[in-house]
């Protein structure tokens, strides 16, 4: 775990300070918008428990829904994440202040009406300094569940820890997602010691920390943000979960700094699902990402496109181009592999029950199939293989890279895969042969902006070199290198890149 931590120290330095600022900005935020509700609930009670009814509602709603709620109205990234945490933020410290503030005895509060003070000097010279006990514990309550919480972040494009739990999850590596979890809980502490140390300073003391601290958060967050006239030109690519996104941007990566030396190249590996980095692309936060030419036709499209059943490389590509140009994108020339969706059992059930294609599912008694969300979901996905096949199995959703572990556990025993994973090869599983020709095929090119590409032609110049290139096997190795020997994208990536002649 040491080993990776030094390898990837940049990362996890990036992603520590992105979960730092999610936990501050939405605990300022919320306290900003709970503790004056408080202090206003206070004296108008009829309305307090009203109050408390819906911030609790807020608390149970599901995080995971909430950002789904949310990605429609701001989009994917820190906006999303913010207003959930926010939400999240709300109840310990609404509640927490107002039983503080109600809690001060009656008698107190008469003593200081009684010395001729005003409501509002009541409030700041005793009810507040009373109360403050809670307010510090709602305010370090809602600090560790932010930071706790913050780990789905990454789920949306945010960043955070969650980087590396998410990561760790996909490519079955313990390391990091002991890192990630680790360094979320210590960060959980050390947050609530931190509140609990500055609301113990007095006076002037308390004042010139917190101001100190804010100037250097403020300083730490703007200051990156600000423009550098002289500073090179920023190319932000980004990739979808798995290894093999990772290896292909990495490889985009490298080519673009050998064609351009002084571009700067920012990765953002694990990004998400094709919809989430498709807004991204749409609204310039990243520009570039490589995506697949059957899911151009099928889900990228207004109306999917109807490909001929068995319709070619060149076929699908050509319709995937024209629905990329439909909407102001640019697909590069596509490399050789066809990551096609698969569907795989284990050897052993395809020789007790003489399992050869997909249609041989028939025979398969008790079947019960663990498949990703987003191929349940697509019209070329689960849905038609069933209407194809006539098939029709009990299926459960799960993660990419935990239906892999679910079928190893025989907890399932018929998976959807892509046809170049590498744990097809280490967990011993049949593909399924597709004799009717029922998907279509993915191969992989470079999506981005036409905008962008007639802006950035070398860019375009240097990704199109791998036309052609890359066959299933090699990315099958590749994949494996990544996933089973734990070797990084990058170097797995400028191997092959320096083996076949396009990168010295």
């Amino acid at each position: 775990m040491w080993h990776t931590l030094i390898t990837r120290h940049s990362e996890f330095l990036s992603a520590l300070w992105q979960h730092i600022q999610l936990t501050v900005v939405a605990i300022i935020i919320a306290s900003l918008i709970a503790i004056p509700l408080a202090v206003w609930s206070e004296k108008h009670r009829r309305y307090a428990e009203w109050l408390l009814q819906i911030t609790g509602v807020f608390q149970t709603l599901p995080s995971l829904a909430v950002l789904g709620l949310l990605i429609p109205l701001v989009g994917i990234g820190t906006p999303a994440a913010l207003i959930a945490l926010i939400i999240y933020a709300l109840l310990p410290i609404f509640q927490n202040t107002y039983l503080g503030l109600t809690g001060v005895p009656q008698d107190t509060l008469n003593a200081g009406k009684a010395l001729g003070l005003s409501r509002r000097r009541v409030l700041r010279l005793i009810q507040i300094p009373l109360a403050m006990p809670n307010i510090i514990a709602g305010i370090r309550t809602a600090t560790v569940l932010i930071i706790g919480t913050a780990t789905l972040a990454s789920l949306i494009g945010a960043g955070g820890l969650g980087d590396f739990i998410l990561l760790g999850i996909d490519r079955n590596n313990t390391d990091l997602i002991l890192i990630g979890a680790i360094a979320s809980a210590i960060l959980a502490i050390l947050g609530g010691q931190l509140i609990n140390w500055l609301f113990r300073l007095r006076g002037w003391l308390r004042r010139i920390t917190l101001s100190l601290l804010l100037i250097l958060f403020i300083g730490g967050s703007v200051v990156p943000l600000l423009p550098d006239k002289s500073a090179p030109q920023t190319i932000t690519i980004a990739g979808k979960l798995g290894s093999e996104p990772e290896i292909l941007i990495n490889m985009y990566a490298q080519l673009i700094k050998a064609e351009q030396p002084n571009t700067k190249v920012i990765l953002k590996p694990s990004f998400g699902v094709t919809t989430f980095l498709y807004q991204a692309l749409k609204s310039n936060k990243i520009d570039i990402y490589p995506e697949f030419t059957g899911t151009v036709t099928a889900s990228l499209a207004k109306n999917p496109v109807k490909l001929p059943i068995g319709a070619d490389a060149q076929t699908t590509y050509n319709a995937a181009q024209k629905v990329a140009k439909q909407q102001g994108l640019l697909l590069t020339k596509p490399m050789r592999f066809n990551d096609t969706y698969a569907i795989a059992v284990t050897q052993k059930a395809a020789q007790k029950y003489g399992l050869n294609s997909i249609g041989d599912l028939t025979k398969l008694p008790n079947a019960k199939a663990g498949m990703t969300a987003e191929f349940l979901d697509r019209s070329d996905g689960m849905p038609g293989v069933e209407k194809m096949y006539g098939l029709k199995m009990p299926t459960v959703s799960l993660d990419p890279a935990l239906r892999y572990q679910a079928i190893n556990q025989d907890q399932v025993n018929v998976v959807d895969a892509y046809a170049t994973d590498s744990q097809l090869v280490a967990y011993k599983l049949k593909v399924l042969t597709d004799d009717k020709h029922f998907f279509p095929f993915y191969q992989g090119a470079a999506l981005m902006k036409s905008e962008f590409a007639s802006r950035n032609p070398h860019i375009v110049k240097a990704l199109n070199r791998l036309d052609n290139r890359i066959s299933n096997t090699d990315m099958q190795k590749m994949n494996y290198a990544v996933n089973v020997k734990h070797e990084s994208a990058s170097k797995v990536a400028k191997a092959y890149l320096v083996t076949h002649g396009l990168l010295k």
